[in-house]
């Protein structure tokens, strides 16, 4: 299973997680499984207590996990992520260029059916 993009690692931090990044995570994990951006009036005080619930096990969970070997740094991590970006989007520029030639032969083949 993949994890969402936008859920990132939080655990030995130098300098620590802030509760505002927890916060932030809370949030996007709550949006995520909601299936929402933004809730609705009624449902407002539900999403809200999710994410302060969810936001409470995740400081619980960092607290008491065992940090092993160096701590990460947000730079470490902000590189590591721009190079799965460069890679995905170096697949994608290769994946665009083989559907643009399946593409111009189906074109070609359907063109060559119409005069037939």
């Amino acid at each position: 299973m993949r994890m969402c993009r936008n859920i990132r690692l939080l655990h030995h931090f130098e300098p620590p997680t802030t509760e505002e990044e927890i916060r932030a995570a809370a949030l996007q994990f709550v949006r995520k499984v909601s299936g929402t951006r933004e809730p609705s009036r009624t449902d407002r005080e539900v999403f809200d207590r999710a994410v302060e619930q969810v936001a409470a096990a995740t400081t619980a969970l960092l607290t008491n996990l065992t940090r092993k070997g160096e701590p990460h740094t947000r730079e470490t991590e902000a590189a590591k992520g721009r190079a799965r970006w460069e890679a995905r989007a170096a697949r994608m520029a290769t994946v665009g260029a083989q559907h643009s030639k399946l593409t111009t032969s189906a074109l070609r083949s359907a063109k060559a059916r119409a005069r037939r």
